[in-house]
């Protein structure tokens, strides 16, 4: 860890992935309990020798041999740590005082602290031991591999809707009419798609789960995936329920057309002249968000997903197996595939673009239909959406993005001056540097502000 990424994470106050501990001669006892739970979820950082506003107390310095060597000690003892772990403690000095610092990657596996499993969320650590459903949860987080490969070999032909190929075919050609696919037979077509493979560790063949999810017939899909099902919600006049709702439980092609026509009835369509093209910007928007439910969630979870059309808001909700935490903002988004033969396969026939280009449309055109409003995307467990869908809802939104009044002075000293330092600004404004990266922490979450190290300059751009 570098010493600037020790200030940053001092700046930005305690969260799903930063601990702070105000210990001075010995380790906290419940400092295992956090190396268990961010094991366990996300990974992240202890910070030992600091309040918790992230200000430096202090370690007292006759103290550190010992406690470097306790930590270590402590998370090779099987008794305390299970499976045991290698991790050190790292020494820095801010302001005169010593600081012990230590990054915990996420575990590959399930991590036990005295035999107890622990969760991390945005208040702390929790033990979860008793609580099958939330252990059954950690555990499928760890698979390694992609359920959407699992094969269920006595699903046949017959299983599956595979009238839906003429329409299919159809799609690919709009897209691409040289696709290889268009050549295939439809049996090779569904090999060639991954959607019908062997599994060389138990010698199985047949269809496999992404094949079920695209072209199953719902007694198909009820049985192999239980727990699937998309509820789709308008709440306007009734608040308090509904006033119209639809559950949707057919395969992937057919429920997106499904849900793209809910959208289309329950909101209103704006067209915009695109690379000289009308083009209907809530289309774009509801194609991405549709996608998003249908293929980025974790099938193995009986979590519902939601598409909720509500006042002046679109929302959706699915379960997914979360790498990160917290807001996807644009410039900062590192796509990953979550089911990527699911993916795949949308793309091939135009209801996707690559991955990853779902946040850069909804970045994109969220603010053109709603007057200037920003589409908010939070990845947990629970990866949700929301889209403000009038003026009114971006205004709304637009408040929470608004600058403080010291914020307010450093933008207009960046604009003024695009070298100024940091120290510079704390000096002019009269406070502390550390208060400054803070200020500018959340400055980025509402504008587009960035540091070049290299070049020391500032950009808003």
């Amino acid at each position: 860890m570098t010493r600037e990424k020790l200030e940053s994470l001092l700046a930005n106050h305690e969260r799903v992935t930063v601990e702070f501990k105000e210990s001075k001669s010995a380790i906290p006892e419940n400092v295992y309990e956090t190396v268990a739970s961010f094991s366990n979820r996300y990974g992240g950082y202890i910070i030992l020798g600091v309040d918790d506003n992230g200000i430096p107390c202090g370690i007292n310095r006759n103290s550190l041999s010992s406690m470097k060597k306790n930590f270590v000690n402590q998370l090779n003892n099987p008794n305390k740590m299970s499976p045991t772990l290698y991790l050190s403690l790292e020494e820095f000095e801010l302001d005169g005082n010593i600081v012990l610092a230590c990054f915990v990657p996420s575990s590959s596996t399930v991590v036990k602290c005295r035999g107890r499993i622990y969760d991390r969320n945005e208040d702390g650590d929790f033990d979860i031991t008793d609580s099958p459903i939330q252990v059954e949860n950690m555990y499928a987080r760890k698979i390694g591999a992609f359920n959407e490969h699992k094969i269920f070999p006595f699903v046949e032909d017959s299983d599956l809707k595979l009238e839906l190929m003429p329409a299919v075919r159809q799609l690919i050609e709009n897209k691409n009419s040289r696709h290889e696919w268009l050549k295939m037979s439809d049996h090779d077509l569904l090999i060639s798609a991954g959607l019908y493979e062997k599994d060389f560790v138990t010698g199985q063949k047949g269809y496999n789960l992404a094949a079920v999810m695209l072209f199953g017939k719902e007694p198909t899909i009820r049985s192999c995936v239980p727990g699937y099902i998309t509820d789709a919600i308008y709440r306007v006049e009734n608040s308090l329920r509904y006033d119209d709702r639809i559950r949707v439980q057919a395969n992937l092609i057919e429920s997106y057309e499904t849900l793209m026509q809910f959208i289309q009835v329950h909101t209103s369509d704006k067209f915009f002249l695109i690379n000289n093209t009308s083009t209907s910007v809530r289309d774009i928007i509801a194609r991405e968000v549709v996608s998003n439910i249908l293929i980025h969630r974790d099938y193995s979870s009986a979590f519902p997903a939601k598409l909720i059309i509500e006042g002046d808001c679109l929302r959706s909700e699915n379960w997914c197996r979360a790498r990160r935490h917290g807001n996807i903002l644009e410039d900062e988004f590192s796509p990953y595939p979550k089911n990527p033969l699911i993916a795949n396969f949308f793309t091939a026939i135009g209801r996707s673009e690559s991955i990853g280009s779902g946040v850069k449309n909804l970045y994109q055109y969220v603010p053109m239909y709603s007057d200037g409003g920003k589409p908010i995307l939070y990845e947990d467990d629970i990866f949700k959406i929301t889209v403000p869908l009038s003026k009114a809802a971006s205004s709304e939104q637009k408040s929470l993005t608004k600058l403080t009044e010291r914020e307010s002075k450093i933008h207009e000293m960046i604009l003024q001056n695009k070298e100024i330092t940091v120290e510079e600004i704390a000096e002019a404004l009269g406070v502390n540097r550390r208060t400054i990266l803070r200020n500018v922490q959340e400055m980025k979450s509402k504008i587009p502000l960035r540091y070049d190290k290299k070049s020391g300059l500032w950009s808003l751009s």
